[in-house]
């Protein structure tokens, strides 16, 4: 079963960001700068952590995972955008 989850970073070296922004691009999809949009298995889920984890320095740099619950369009309803709207791709991202 797919969940979706809203993650949002704030990384403090520019290297690091490129990093942690490139394993998200992997994940899914980039809704501002530093906030993606993904709808993960559980296993990916897991995988996206440790993912970050080694992007990341731990001691400097901060990554927050949102769980929105399985149902995507549900989770897509809930956030409100004020302002630009996103846009949404047609195609979905495919992890293999």
């Amino acid at each position: 079963m797919r969940r979706s989850y809203i993650v949002c970073y704030d990384i403090r070296e520019a290297k690091r960001l490129r990093r942690v922004f490139r394993v998200l691009k992997g994940y899914g999809e980039h809704w501002q700068y530093s906030v993606f949009f993904c709808t993960l298995k559980d296993i990916d889920r897991v995988r996206l952590q440790s993912d970050l984890e080694s992007a990341m320095n731990l001691k400097e740099d901060q990554a927050l995972i949102i769980d929105m619950g399985s149902n995507e369009g549900a989770a897509r309803e809930a956030a409100t955008i004020i302002g630009e709207p996103l846009l949404y791709k047609a195609e979905r991202t495919v992890v293999i």
